[in-house]
Formats: structure tokens, C-alpha cells, sequence
């Protein structure tokens, strides 16, 4: 059935014998018994990391979570609140009160007076009144005296220098050194570079064309020969080694590859199957065997019990706890109350008071209502309706 559903491509297909398909099926047969064991394995792994994740790990994250958020998070964030923060601002006022106002103040109060009227104002007022002054008489001598002075001096030293020195040094080499160079220069050219360039234009460029040419024609006839060992050995290779392995390759090794590959393929989507009818089975006899057996006794005996339970016996705990705890409630209020009136009356008796006002009766109408019977005396009665804008009568 998996053979023809989950068959090799056709162009896999093509050009194969009945040899091939022959052995096939031995071969994913044996392929599916060595696959079965390790996919059931790991789909018994895969459902056991799962039920591990739902039952264990992610409560067990839920419990870490809220217990670091109950006894790390919470406590620190009130530490930081109630304490560091108050902490920290006393110590930023504290730093600030020892390290930063001393200092402003010294910078802005001693420092900066003491730098401008000590050391600018005397210092500006010597360069405006003294050394600008002195500056300015300086660079008039500098100009009106000591530059045409040097002017001079350098034009005498300099007519001194040229007839000592210049006109003596340019003479020598005017007429002495530039006819001897001239002269060497001609017998150097007639008696070395003349001959030396005939020898090398009628001896050594004919001798080193004549080698040139040998060796080139002795390079082709090596290179003519390497290419000629070289292709026959390329062709031994190509056709002893090469061609060899290709057919083998093509012939053996890809077919081989490709029927292991589809084997593999094949009996893993079978061992697939396989395993998920076994995990359903084992699942189905599991229910059968634990779980029916466990869902009824819940349903017919614990569910009973327990309604029984919350009903019958919890509510009433409940109710007698409820109003234990209103009685206690009631006589806790009455307590306080009895002992906060003795001990306003213990401290009345001991420094003494003013007496209590006694409280005065509401203050009714003064005439008589639409609901009531009274008729306050020494006052008109009332109408039923009051007209607007008309006030009640006073008592005589």
C-alpha cells in the first residue's frame, strides 16, 4: 500500500530493470525495521516533553514567578521607595551642602573678586598706560632708525661680499672648469662611448639574437613535447580512471543513494503511521484501564462526597464562622465603646470639665403641618397652602 502511495518520481523511474525493483522492497522492508524503533522513540519523547512542559514546567514557572515577585520584587520596590529613595535624596543634599555650595561660594566670592580686582584691573590698566605707550615708541625707532640703518649696512656688506668672493668664483669657473669639463666630455665620447656602441650594435645584438632565437625554438620543441605527454597521460587517465568511475558512479552509487534515500523517506512516514496508531492505542487502553475506571469513580463517588461536603457541613462551618466572627465584632465595638467612655469619665473626675450640654428637642414648624395635629401656642395656624413670599409667625 506505502509502495505505490509514496513510490520513487518517474525520472527515477526511467530506464530501470526489474532487478532494481525487485530488490526495492527488501530494501525499505529492512530500512523500516531499523527506522520503527527510533521514530517511536521519538514521538514517545516528543509527547513526554510535552506533558513535562504542560503539567511541570510552566506551573513550576508560574510558582517561581509569582514567589520572586512576592519575596524579590515586591520587598525591593518598597526598599526603593521607603528607603533608598528618602536616602538618596538626603545624601544628594547632603554631598551637595558639603561639596558643591562651599566651592560655588569660594568660586563666586573670593576667587572671581579676588582674580578681577587683583590681577585684571592692574594688568589692563599697565598695558593701556604703560606698555602701549612704550610699544609705540619702540616701533617709531624700529622704523625711522633701524631699518634705513640696516638698509645700508646690508648693501655695503653686500657690494664687499660680491668683490671677494662672487666675482672670483665665477670667473674660475666661467674660464677654467667649463673648457677642461668640455674637453673631457669630447675625449670620453671619441675614446669610450663610440666604441663601446659599435661593439654593442655590430657584435653583442647579433650574438644575443642568434641565442634568443636558439632558445625559443629549443622551448617550442619542449613545450610541443610536454603537450604531447601531457595528452597522453590526460587520455590514460580519462580512460582507465575516469570513465570507470563515472559509470560506476552513474550506475551503481546513484541508483544505490537514491534508493536508500527514497528507503529511508518511505519507512520513516511508515514507522510514522505505525507509531501514532501505537500511541493511540496505548492511549485508548490506558483510558480503558485507568482513566474510565478513574472518570466514574469521580462522577459516582467523589462528586457526591463532595457536594455532600460543601453543602451539608462547609456552609454551615462557614455560617457559624460568619457570625462568630459578627458576635465578636459586636462585642469588640461594645468593649471599646464602654472603655472609652470610663476612661473619658476617669479623666472628667480627676480634672474636672465643663458639664455636658444636654441636647436640644429637633425644632418643629411653628405652625402646624399638613401631617401634624400640635398647634404651637401663640401662633396663628398655618394654611394649607402658604402662599410665596410669606413668612411664618413668630412666637409672642
Amino acid at each position: 500500500m506505502d509502495y505505490g502511495k509514496h513510490q520513487v518520481p518517474a525520472r527515477y523511474e526511467a530506464g530501470e530493470g526489474c532487478l532494481t525493483t525487485s530488490i526495492r522492497i527488501p530494501v525499505r522492508i529492512v530500512v523500516l525495521v531499523v527506522v520503527l524503533p527510533v521514530r517511536m522513540v521519538q514521538d514517545a519523547l516528543v509527547v513526554a516533553g510535552r506533558a513535562v512542559e504542560r503539567s511541570l514546567l510552566r506551573p513550576l514557572g508560574r510558582g517561581l514567578s509569582w514567589l520572586s515577585g512576592t519575596l524579590v520584587v515586591a520587598p525591593a520596590g518598597w526598599l526603593y521607595e521607603s528607603v533608598l529613595t528618602p536616602l538618596g535624596h538626603a545624601l544628594r543634599w547632603l554631598a551637595a551642602a558639603v561639596f558643591v555650595w562651599p566651592w560655588a561660594a569660594l568660586w563666586r566670592y573670593v576667587l572671581v573678586p579676588g582674580v578681577r580686582y587683583g590681577l585684571a584691573v592692574p594688568v589692563v590698566w599697565l598695558y593701556g598706560a604703560v606698555l602701549t605707550p612704550l610699544g609705540h615708541g619702540l616701533r617709531w625707532v624700529y622704523r625711522e632708525l633701524l631699518v634705513p640703518a640696516g638698509r645700508g649696512i646690508r648693501t655695503a656688506v653686500g657690494r664687499v661680499l660680491t668683490a671677494a668672493f662672487v666675482r672670483p668664483v665665477t670667473g674660475l669657473w666661467r674660464y677654467v672648469l667649463v673648457p677642461l669639463a668640455l674637453a673631457a666630455a669630447w675625449l670620453a665620447d671619441h675614446l669610450v662611448v663610440r666604441p663601446l656602441g659599435w661593439l654593442y650594435r655590430e657584435v653583442l645584438t647579433p650574438f644575443g639574437h642568434g641565442v634568443a632565437r636558439l632558445l625559443d625554438r629549443l622551448a617550442r620543441g619542449i613545450a610541443a613535447v610536454g603537450a604531447g605527454l601531457w595528452a597522453a597521460v590526460g587520455w590514460l587517465v580519462a580512460t582507465l580512471v575516469v570513465a570507470p568511475l563515472r559509470s560506476l558512479y552513474r550506475r551503481v552509487l546513484a541508483p544505490v543513494g537514491r534508493e536508500i534515500a527514497a528507503a529511508f523517506g518511505v519507512a520513516w512516514r511508515v514507522a510514522g503511521y505505525i507509531s501514532r496508531a501505537v500511541g493511540r492505542a496505548v492511549v485508548r487502553l490506558a483510558w480503558n484501564l485507568v482513566g474510565a475506571p478513574v472518570a466514574w469513580g469521580y462522577r459516582t463517588v467523589c462528586t457526591p462526597v463532595g457536594h455532600f461536603l460543601r453543602d451539608r457541613i462547609w456552609a454551615a462551618a462557614r455560617r457559624g464562622a460568619v457570625e462568630a466572627g459578627r458576635a465578636a465584632r459586636s462585642a469588640l465595638r461594645s468593649a471599646r465603646e464602654t472603655v472609652r467612655r470610663a476612661r473619658h469619665d476617669a479623666w472628667r473626675a480627676l480634672v474636672g470639665g465643663a458639664p455636658q450640654p444636654e441636647p436640644r428637642e429637633p425644632k418643629g414648624p411653628l405652625a402646624r403641618s399638613l401631617g401634624s395635629t400640635t398647634t404651637v401656642p401663640s401662633a396663628a395656624p398655618e394654611p394649607e397652602i402658604s402662599p410665596p413670599g410669606v413668612k411664618n409667625a413668630e412666637r409672642g
